[in-house]
């Protein structure tokens, strides 16, 4: 499993690792000991390294870092934010083991450019333990370290970013590679965190998954490892009907293609039966294009909730252009008072904006599974008060709205966060930007519901579905069209099971 644990989590862990008997300098030595591995493959022939070291632990791996280097032949330069004698616990050790020159850096550093040619700046400056905005001398640093030709390696978190949040406070580092301990944290993995670390390397240095369970843990990388043992497969004595029946509620017949690209994701990825319920002038064009999937009229809510009557249809999608107002609210209403697994997407959830209580309502009453796919754009019209709270991470936000709605909610974008009513999350970090154009989120949609058809329980499926989805474009390259992703579903399904 990846976990990823907040900064005060983190914290937590190592200070029950040395309760448990390891010394804070052990962990700190094997720390700067991978710095220094790390700082080595990201050199040059110059082999000179620049070392920025704060006043805290993460000052102190600089310093065993700046140590292995000098022993290895490198020339390395220690610069230390603030005066060497405010130093403290195991930093204070680790500087006086150094054996070289340390230049404080009291009200100004030179300029980077005047202090010769290197290869490598180390960012030692502040890592998880940030907890307030950068200012005065460290804004400089940070803004000389960016303008810098160099290639930069942070240690434990670009300085200026936020691990829980993955936001900048102030300013902040613009890496080339990131090395964390133990477990990443959120801040490495939601954007603009993500596009501010570079290559992360994760670094085992001593702490046990022994601290897990005082630990714990419900925050996740999104990767096969977390659902893969749901991935559904057919029986051998099975048949279509015992692998689910998905309905996609089609809008009107100028908008017929995103439930089209719904049906034949969610038929692709196993659901036995697919139908597509649309109004009668939609539902021709639906059957000049549609083969396998079968196509029924449904010209008004009575005859939606009629075709609901039959309970072997177990799942449903709405919202791929289905239309904006009462009639989509009354399909949402009868799909979900029914009992069905419902993923409420696009339309869907526009036509419950301002208005997540009453769809609330309706979810908290029911036992089917229900998912929500909001864009960022999305879910404000429907969370406005949660969207609007600065103070919540992207993995907080979506928390939050799956607690008071009783949904799973898929809140999209490059680093989309799956959340459950009961506080699990996972963080995706696959899939291309080619995936922002339009009929990618009704192909998720349609990925998801084939998946919940067929029995997968609403977390797992939403994972499964973005990773699925998040795979296929990449196996599809530059230029992809949703159609194409449809095709690649086979292959992703392939690759994902460990």
């Amino acid at each position: 499993m990846h976990e990823l644990l907040v900064p005060t989590e983190m914290a937590k862990a190592d200070r029950l690792t040395v309760e448990g008997g390891r010394s804070g300098l052990e962990l700190m030595e094997k720390a700067g000991l991978a710095v220094a591995n790390a700082a080595g493959r990201l050199t040059t022939y110059e082999r000179r390294v620049i070392l920025l070291a704060g006043p805290g632990n993460n000052g102190g791996d600089a310093f065993v870092a700046a140590r292995h280097l000098k022993q290895r032949g490198f020339v390395a330069e220690v610069f230390l934010l603030g005066r060497a004698d405010k130093l403290k616990g195991d930093a204070l050790e680790a500087y006086q083991s150094l054996r070289l020159d340390v230049t404080p850096i009291a009200d100004q550093m030179p300029p980077l450019s005047e202090l010769g040619p290197y290869d490598l700046i180390v960012d030692g400056l502040f890592g998880a333990g940030l907890d307030r905005p950068l200012e005065g001398v460290s804004l400089e640093l940070v803004a000389a370290i960016n303008a810098s030709a160099a290639r930069v390696l942070a240690i434990d978190l670009p300085s200026g970013l936020d691990g829980r949040t993955g936001q900048v406070m102030g300013d902040a580092v613009n890496a080339d590679a990131t090395i964390t301990f133990f477990r990443g944290k959120p801040g490495h993995y939601l954007f603009p965190g993500r596009g501010l670390c570079g290559a992360l390397n994760i670094s085992q240095i001593g702490i046990q998954e022994t601290v897990f369970p005082e630990v714990a843990i419900d925050a996740f990388v999104n990767t096969p490892e977390l659902w893969a043992a749901a991935l559904p497969e057919p029986q051998v004595d099975g048949h279509k009907y015992n692998r689910g029946h998905l309905v996609i509620y089609s809008g009107d017949e100028f908008h017929t293609g995103a439930a089209r690209l719904a049906a034949l994701a969610g038929q692709r990825v196993g659901a036995g039966l697919t139908t597509v319920l649309a109004p009668t002038p939609a539902a021709r064009i639906h059957a000049m294009h549609l083969s396998s999937v079968m196509v029924r009229p449904s010209d008004n809510p009575k005859q939606f909730e009629d075709h609901l009557g039959d309970i072997r249809l177990n799942a449903v999608v709405i919202g791929p252009a289905a239309g904006v107002g009462e009639v989509t609210r009354k399909a949402v209403h009868f799909s979900i008072t029914r009992d069905r697994h419902v993923v409420l997407d696009a339309d869907a959830l526009t036509a419950f904006a301002g208005d997540s209580e009453g769809l609330a309502g309706l979810i908290k009453g029911a036992h089917g599974q229900q998912v929500l796919t909001p864009h960022e754009g999305e879910f404000a019209r429907l969370f406005p008060d949660i969207s609007a709270d600065r103070s919540l991470s992207k993995i907080e936000k979506a928390r939050v709205a799956a607690e008071q709605s009783g949904a799973i909610v898929v809140l999209k974008g490059a680093d989309t966060v799956v959340a459950a009513p009961d506080g699990r999350a996972a963080v995706n970090t696959n899939g291309t930007p080619w995936l922002a154009t339009g009929g990618s989120g009704d192909v998720l949609a349609g990925i998801i519901g084939g998946l919940l058809a067929q029995g997968v329980s609403g977390f797992e499926a939403a994972a499964m579905g973005v990773w699925l989805h998040g795979r296929a474009a990449e196996l599809c390259g530059p230029m992809l069209v949703p159609e194409e992703l449809i095709s690649q579903l086979p292959a992703a399904y392939a690759s994902a099971q460990v």
